[in-house]
């Protein structure tokens, strides 16, 4: 299936979740937060939140800095 990353064409496995989606980009840390189509998931639902064809996905990272 193909989800979108930050604007960008993702091919992923049926079945992913955002927890998966989220350790393959490197945001499943704190300070990181994940939107899927314009909604917030709490870090909580991300292991049962599966993903489906076609869905927008925005995650954001925290940085610190001035």
């Amino acid at each position: 299936m193909t989800v979108f990353v930050n604007g960008s064409a993702c091919e992923l496995p049926a079945g992913t979740t955002v927890a998966d989606l989220a350790a393959s980009q490197g945001a499943d840390q704190r300070g990181c937060a994940v939107a899927v189509d314009g909604a917030v998931v709490p870090r909580g639902e991300w292991p049962v939140a599966t993903l489906r064809d076609g869905q927008r996905v925005e995650i954001v990272r925290a940085v610190q800095g001035g």
